[in-house]
């Protein structure tokens, strides 16, 4: 066992769903209408759609976040990269602490249902429930989401029935007035509801598990909240207008109160069932997704080493989900609506810094942020959510502030009295602050971590190509050249290479040139030629900030490629041509070309470019 083992990727576009989806279904709907009805009466409805829409923006930023770094901790990692060890960390264990109480919460909530069905202790089947899970969890993630997809489709038929049976029975009567506390009380209940839409956190703290994250993780996260928003609001619709205010508001079984009304004893009893199902898939998603931020605290050296430890046989992080099911299960002693606000406050803190995250990383000019998904309508969505977060959060209220205050706190005093000691990284804000300053302030660590992370999303396989570009010469000239000037440039440093003169060299080239020009595109030229010897192969790599004149027809070629080899490499001469075409025509290269910051920039370019890969060396 060892930090060595690596996650496995078990996790496919139905797992996403399922996980997310099933998050999101637990006591958000099968215990808080009622208490929301209390506060907003039949405008509840809207404040389910109002978090919905809050929730997409920070879903969004995440979902862009999470495909250009699919990496264990969500938005922990996100932040972390963002704004540095200190901010990360308090983020990273506010998330722990948002998902622990959340889980907490699915499992006071199945106590109470518990109790209605069987005459047994819920809260200690509920707690026997969370023991297993976390077993469950550490077997495997695949066995755990395996689970949570019976669980899920159960649920979802459930409800899905219970819809259609209610909508004919729903009186009107009852849903008017619309806002009888005002319009004012919809907004700040859309605060206290938050805590429902807290599964799609979940699934980004698992983006490290997932298969072909780039595709899955958005289409998944957007699939699973377009989904729940409909059926809360359908669902919450029906249950205000079939149960009277008077049964409804404060009641923690709302749904099976409306079971009961359409279906008498035994639709109550179904939706009963249906809120089981939930709380037990919210506990074993809360286990599996708040690990993963304990695991990632941990790699970062922000928590103690023995928190990453992944088991070897299982490849699941087992100190982690043991230490966040004791959390989980100690939660179980605090008061249901401390729970709700102080799950829902974080939540809120989390998809705001989501959507700052974003605004950072783009604007911070780093080459290597590069999102599979890209949130849309940027910066204008992250502006908005930011605005919107910020007013609900405004909206809960002092008790609110004085949970996240807590929170936030001892998040802050673990990261200085161990964390401050043990990690130091690089941050997008500092990339920001260096690109606004012209200091120089970053040493290229951000990038190369970014870099890395591309290419095991993308399962890039290192051949010949990438080992010639990665000891391949780097001119990077800011002055306009002539032809001849940038031949006698090039010759000088790739001679002593080949083992010819530089004379020699440059002779070689012009007369290339005036026989067939290499020039590909008025920004591309790619000389190659053959030079006496065997099994010698070489490249230069030129970026001309100003142009390269080299003929009539292109007197401003930005990007240039020397291949030069012997005759016995010819085969290999034609492979590196068709990388480099291959290369150059990935969308944005010549931006980005324009825009690298150095050498090492230059070389990532080309290494992380989308191609066709030869034979791994």
């Amino acid at each position: 066992m060892g930090g060595s083992v690596k996650l496995r990727k078990g996790l496919g576009l139905v797992h996403v769903f399922t996980i997310a989806s099933g998050a999101m279904i637990s006591s958000g709907l099968f215990i808080l209408p009622g208490m929301a009805h209390a506060m907003a009466g039949p405008g509840v409805i809207w404040s389910y759609v109002l978090a919905g829409l809050l929730a997409t923006t920070g879903a969004l930023s995440m979902a862009e976040l999470a495909t250009a770094m699919p990496k264990a901790g969500g938005d922990y990692f996100f932040v972390m990269r963002g704004f540095g060890a200190g901010m990360g960390s308090i983020a990273g264990m506010l998330s722990w602490f948002a998902l622990s109480l959340k889980s907490a919460f699915a499992i006071v909530g199945m106590s109470t249902f518990v109790h209605l069905i069987l005459d047994l202790p819920g809260l200690l089947s509920g707690a026997a429930l969370t023991v297993l899970f976390i077993g469950l969890n550490i077997l495997g993630v695949r066995a755990a989401a395996r689970a949570q997809a019976i669980l899920v489709f159960g649920l979802f038929s459930l409800l899905i029935l219970y819809v259609i049976a209610g909508l004919p029975q729903t009186r009107a009567e009852l849903l008017i007035p619309f806002a009888p506390y005002g319009v004012g009380s919809i907004f700040s209940t859309a605060g206290f509801v938050f805590v429902s839409y807290g599964g799609l956190l979940k699934m980004a703290s698992v983006a490290e598990e997932i298969q072909n994250p780039g595709r899955v993780l958005p289409i998944g996260l957007t699939l699973a909240l377009v989904s729940v928003t409909l059926l809360y609001a359908l669902a919450v619709t029906v249950t205000s207008g079939v149960v009277e205010s008077s049964a409804l508001d404060g009641s923690l079984t709302p749904l099976s109160d409306g079971g009961r009304m359409i279906m008498g004893e035994p639709g109550f009893v179904a939706m009963s069932i249906g809120a089981i199902l939930a709380f037990i898939s919210t506990a074993n998603a809360g286990i599996m997704a708040a690990s993963r931020y304990l695991l990632a605290l941990s790699r970062d050296r922000l928590l103690p080493s023995a928190l990453a430890k992944v088991n070897a046989r299982f490849h699941t992080p087992h100190i982690a989900i043991l230490i966040t099911g004791t959390a989980i299960l100690l939660s179980l002693l605090l008061k249901l609506n401390i729970l709700v606000e102080a799950a829902s406050c974080v939540l809120i803190l989390t998809y705001t810094l989501s959507c700052l995250a974003v605004i950072v990383l783009r604007e911070s000019g780093l080459q290597n942020y590069r999102p599979a998904f890209k949130s849309p309508l940027y910066p204008w969505l992250q502006i908005g959510g930011i605005l919107g977060l910020a007013f609900v959060l405004f909206e809960l209220g002092m008790e609110a502030f004085i949970i996240s205050a807590g929170l936030i706190l001892t998040a802050f005093l673990t990261f200085w009295f161990y964390g401050r000691k043990q990690s130091a990284r690089e941050s997008a804000l500092l990339h920001l602050i260096a690109r606004l300053t012209d200091r120089q302030l970053v040493h290229g660590v951000l990038e190369a971590e970014l870099k890395q992370i591309i290419r095991e999303r993308d399962e890039i396989v290192v051949d010949r190509f990438d080992k010639l570009v990665e000891n391949a010469v780097i001119l990077d000239v800011s002055e306009p050249l002539t032809k001849e000037q940038f031949f006698e440039a090039a010759a000088e440093r790739l001679a002593p290479r080949l083992n010819v003169t530089a004379d020699r060299l440059a002779s070689v080239l012009r007369r290339r040139e005036e026989e067939t020009s290499t020039v590909l595109s008025a920004f591309l030229a790619v000389p190659h030629m053959v030079v006496p010897g065997e099994q010698n192969f070489d490249l230069l790599i030129a970026r001309a900030r100003k142009g390269i004149d080299f003929s009539s027809d292109a007197r401003e070629i930005h990007a240039v490629f020397i291949l030069a080899g012997t005759a016995d490499e010819r085969n290999f001469h034609l492979k590196a041509l068709s990388a480099i075409a291959q290369v150059v025509q990935e969308e944005q290269f010549e931006e980005r070309w324009l825009a690298a910051n150095d050498e090492q920039a230059l070389r990532d370019i080309i290494l992380l470019a989308a191609r066709k890969r030869l034979e791994p060396v």
